[in-house]
């Protein structure tokens, strides 16, 4: 069978007549062989299925269950791209993701067929796995060896993945063959992945995380998979122990879920070696370490791919590390084009020079971005002149080179003319006992500017208390005082997306209109008091009288 370098559809070759384990899901357990024949199998239906002429673009409307690798395989021996199309759509926005990625054959189950009721797809084909005309489709296709199309090479899609819509619809981003297998290969190389090692995919595999930080390298070192349906930060653990699982991937509030499960006297009898993501926050990943014994590894990449940040073994506490090798990161002023300053700290590791030294993340040297599918107006705010990537993260760096992530571009906080970090504020607000998880952002302040709001998701039995929580923030040394929340909204459950990312883009909408328990601190008071109607209606008289109600949203 021939070789073909640097493709994926290599790695899914290499898996053919491995008949070690490959691929654990609920009771069942397949080979690495019955993967990728099941691959070989689905390509050649695919081959059949799509139009001459057409994109070759398969959807794939599924929880993570074995078909969805399975179809990934398969397109990678077909050179076609999977388009995962996140499940929490609804109605015109799910149709627009489908039809915008031009996809003319969309995979799902019976579960996920109600969200098709009454959608127009013009030209689509359904196949829905859990059916037995499914499995009569695939019985010409059984015996198919795993040889790759054609068009397959280093260059061919592999992905389209959308990126978060928080600012419009959302973007479908470009992965190639050659890039994944790349990814998957590296990550092998960093962290040492070897084939007996077992990854577990908790996080869903419509989404870039799952396939380039966890499916990828175990395909790359022949390593085993298991696959849970959805995350669950009850049963992680279950999972874990059952399936043996020594590596994971987790992103957005992920980690603040599962340490605010129940603790468990053998939380630390598991295998997991490691753990790779982001969004954990310093202090989680210490807790998460001394209450599971598994070290967690936070790293920063670009969902699309056009710029990383590796932490190294000398890396400060609450910095994400450097420039990759092959990247030429650089925070610059979005405005001015020019370099920031590097960051300075006072004794207590306050950012002191916030306004100055806070800017975008940018890469100077070849980025492997490679664009959004039909969309050439974000392609241009991503590449600008001189074909440097904006990455639209905002990061500082200090003097030794490390960078420090400091937010999205959009979640930029100024208060008093000096910029705000928000991820520097979560961190340090993350230390209070009582919270599982936080969010900050900034909503408008009446006269200028911005405020500092916090929602602030408490543990099981906990409740907010103002007094504590205002004496925790005085006892902060790198908490400055601009950073402290004026506004705190406490709920139960952080409103997330798909892939556990908080809902920022909400929360900031819903400002202190949001109703529920909220909390604020008056200018001039020392202390946290209820948020009345009548408080409400003050800051919007003064916001009428200035000008800037319409800033305020709902």
């Amino acid at each position: 069978m021939g070789s073909l370098r640097n493709t994926f559809a290599e790695l899914v070759q290499e898996r053919w007549e491995d008949h070690r384990p490959g691929l654990a899901y609920e009771d069942q357990v397949l080979s690495h062989h019955q993967v990728a024949a099941g691959a070989a199998a689905r390509a050649a239906l695919l081959a059949d299925l799509l139009p001459r002429g057409a994109e070759p673009h398969v959807g794939v409307l599924l929880d993570n269950t074995p078909e969805f690798p399975q179809w990934l395989g398969a397109a990678a021996l077909a050179g076609a791209a999977v388009a995962g199309i996140n499940p929490t759509r609804r109605g015109a926005e799910l149709a627009r993701d489908i039809t915008h990625t031009d996809c003319r054959v969309l995979v799902t189950d019976r579960s996920r067929l109600p969200l098709l009721d009454g959608l127009k797809l013009p030209g689509v084909r359904v196949l829905v796995t859990d059916t037995g005309a499914y499995e009569e489709m695939l019985v010409p296709y059984r015996g198919a060896e795993p040889v790759a199309a054609r068009r397959v090479g280093p260059d061919a899609r592999m992905l389209l993945y959308f990126t978060s819509g928080s600012t419009g619809a959302p973007k479908a981003a470009i992965c190639s063959q050659g890039r994944l297998a790349a990814a998957g290969r590296s990550l092998v190389g960093h962290f040492g992945v070897r084939r007996d090692d077992v990854h577990y995919i908790c996080m869903p595999l419509f989404h870039g995380n799952a396939v380039i930080a966890d499916w990828a390298p175990a395909m790359a070192a022949g390593a085993g998979v298991a696959l849970t349906r959805r995350f669950s930060a009850s049963g992680f653990l279950d999972d874990v122990r059952r399936f043996g699982a020594t590596y994971f991937t987790y992103v957005g509030r992920a980690v603040q879920y599962l340490l605010a499960t129940e603790e468990r006297p053998d939380d630390r009898d598991n295998p997991l070696r490691v753990g790779f993501g982001t969004e954990a926050g310093a202090v989680d990943a210490a807790r998460f370490e001394e209450r599971f014994g598994v070290r967690l590894v936070e790293g920063y990449g670009s969902s699309e791919g056009g710029a990383s940040v590796s932490r190294t073994p000398d890396t400060p506490p609450g910095a994400i590390g450097k420039a990759s090798p092959g990247d030429d990161l650089v925070v610059l002023d979005p405005e001015t084009r020019a370099e920031c300053p590097p960051a300075v700290f006072d004794a207590g590791g306050r950012l002191v020079n916030g306004t100055q030294a806070i800017g975008e993340l940018v890469n100077r040297g070849r980025s492997p971005f490679e664009g959004y599918w039909r969309n050439d107006r974000a392609n241009a705010e991503r590449v600008r002149e001189n074909g440097w990537y904006w990455t639209g993260d905002l990061f500082y760096r200090d003097a030794d080179g490390f960078l420090y992530f400091a937010g999205r571009d959009d979640d930029k906080i100024r208060v008093d003319s000096e910029n705000l970090a928000p991820a520097m504020i979560e961190n340090i607000l993350a230390r209070w006992s009582d919270a599982a998880a936080v969010a900050v952002y900034g909503v408008p302040d009446p006269v200028t500017g911005d405020q500092v709001m916090a929602t602030v998701a408490l543990r099981d039995g906990a409740a907010f208390d103002p007094l504590a929580f205002g004496e925790f923030l005085l006892a902060q040394g790198d908490l400055g005082t601009k950073m402290a929340p004026r506004f705190v909204r406490v709920v139960e459950r952080m409103p997330v997306t798909a892939t556990n990312k908080v809902r920022r883009g909400e929360l900031r909408r819903e400002g202190f209109w949001s109703g529920g328990e909220l909390w604020w601190r008056p200018p001039g008071e020392a202390t946290y008091r209820p948020l009345t109607e009548k408080d409400r209606d003050e800051l919007l008289a003064t916001c009428e009288r200035l000008g800037r109600r319409g800033l305020l949203g709902a």
